[in-house]
């Protein structure tokens, strides 16, 4: 077999071990769309919000790879479900940034409690040397994906480089 005929293989295995990951880890809660009865971006939100602090609407969007409408229409979402609510921006007196309220603090606080409960539960049965090279391996694909295959930053209508085929 040729180097290239094994990354090929490689490549292929590689394509439906995370293929699965993803559908199973996505997927291994029907009954609920994420925690707390918020949906999968929505929770993203709320993480970017809480980590970034007060971020402008501009900025969740880039982070989530969502058009400004479409992150703006999340906002309002979090914000009537008293989550995050829109303040003046301390740079910029006429525009408005996002901050994550008591509530919102608390939802997350609880969800990321289950998911890194979840992640406790799948890592301990592997050796710390396993759950070493799993991170970093998650870790650079998440990187490169970012990185080659053309993620487009709907914040600035612009497309990021691709070097994929």
């Amino acid at each position: 077999m040729t180097k290239i005929d094994q990354i090929d293989q490689d490549a292929e295995q590689l394509y439906e071990a995370l293929s699965h990951l993803v559908r199973v880890y996505q997927f291994r809660d029907r009954d609920r769309s994420c925690c707390e009865g918020l949906s999968v971006t929505q929770c993203y939100a709320l993480e970017h919000v809480i980590k970034a602090g007060p971020v402008r609407v501009q900025s969740l969007a880039s982070e989530l790879y969502l058009d400004k409408s479409n992150a703006s229409r999340l906002v309002d979402s979090l914000a009537k479900q008293g989550l995050v609510r829109r303040v003046p921006d301390e740079t910029d007196g006429r525009a408005l940034a996002i901050t994550v309220t008591p509530e919102g603090t608390a939802i997350y606080e609880s969800i990321r409690s289950d998911l890194v409960g979840e992640a406790r539960d799948l890592a301990c049965d592997l050796s710390k040397e396993a759950r070493d090279g799993a991170i970093q391996m998650l870790r650079r694909f998440a990187n490169a994906t970012e990185q080659r295959c053309g993620l487009k930053d709907f914040s600035r209508d612009e497309y990021l480089p691709s070097k994929c085929c």
